[in-house]
């Protein structure tokens, strides 16, 4: 095997090589290619390093991915938090509801005091 021919032989998963991980406008881009080339879909393949199994994942991906923004009612979109925003607002909430908690024990305490009696004791 010369250096031309390992540039372009795609890895083997089982040779212990990373798993290479597609982008998704990569992998629309093979989609696109795939359903609209005239070249045949093994040499696309081949070139792009995958296996028939990865074009079959692609197409399903590309279709739930048509049906769920197909799917999706007009109007405002919902604004996605990151986990970093939504891990803060989490324990800002658990402040207050323990905050709230302290306050309506205060509260009992205080309505206890003044129904029971004077405040001379």
């Amino acid at each position: 095997m010369n250096s031309s021919e390992a540039a372009t032989t795609p890895p083997k998963r089982g040779d212990g090589k990373k798993r290479r991980y597609l982008s998704a406008e990569k992998k629309f881009q093979v989609f696109l290619e795939a359903q609209h080339s005239t070249e045949p879909i093994g040499e696309i393949l081949r070139r792009e390093g995958l296996y028939s199994t990865d074009l079959a994942r692609i197409r399903q991906q590309v279709k739930e991915g048509a049906i769920q923004r197909l799917g999706a009612k007009p109007g405002r979109k919902a604004e996605l938090v990151s986990a970093d925003a939504y891990e803060e607002l989490k324990r800002e909430l658990q402040q207050k509801e323990r905050a709230l908690a302290d306050l309506s024990v205060e509260l009992a305490i205080l309505r206890k005091k003044t129904n029971g009696g004077s405040w001379d004791r």
